[in-house]
């Protein structure tokens, strides 16, 4: 008797909405909403076996502790029963132990990081100074086309040019070489 007063007592009302004047209260009787909330029933397991078996996934920590636990074992019979408690196999531990002499450690979860080679960092350090440096000549290149391309002022044609400027160009077309660059 106790257990049915337990289980009503854990059972909670759910409110009903609010009815209008002309309005009967017969909902529960009537198929209606309940007015008890009832405990539900789990459902049982489906019986039928999956076609293919989950693979277990055993933990690093997990292999070592079986590990060590195998290797403290010194009687006979005593592996023999830890592998059966565990649900082992005498393979799962030779792979482990291998796995443990080539550095069994936990696995880091994402995106593996890529080791950077120190020369590769410094051919692109290289490569980004020299890219700086192009479009630096390309932008003077394109500042003296462009500065060359406007009519010289006569004022400046009639004054007598330094050595170093009116020097010649050096294929001898007779052009005449301002600076380090040759006239178009």
């Amino acid at each position: 008797m106790s257990k049915i007063r337990s289980m009503l007592a854990t059972q909670s009302s759910v409110e009903e909405p609010e009815r209008r004047g002309d309005e009967r209260s017969e909902a529960a009787r009537s198929g209606g909403s309940p007015t008890i909330e009832r405990a539900t029933v789990p459902v049982p397991p489906d019986p039928e076996v999956s076609v293919r078996h989950a693979r277990r996934r055993f933990t690093t920590a997990y292999k070592l502790e079986m590990l060590r636990r195998a290797d403290a074992c010194t009687r006979h019979g005593e592996l023999g029963a830890l592998l059966r408690k565990e649900g082992l196999y005498s393979s799962h531990l030779i792979t482990w132990r291998q796995q443990r002499t080539a550095g069994l450690t936990p696995k880091k979860r994402g995106r593996k990081t890529t080791a950077v080679d120190p020369r590769v960092k410094k051919l692109e350090q290289e490569n980004r100074r020299l890219t700086s440096r192009l479009q630096q000549a390309e932008a003077v290149i394109a500042f003296q086309k462009n500065h060359r391309a406007r009519p010289v002022p006569r004022y400046l044609l009639d004054q007598k040019l330094p050595v170093r400027l009116s020097s010649r160009h050096p294929g001898g077309s007779g052009r005449l070489l301002f600076g380090d660059a040759a006239n178009p």
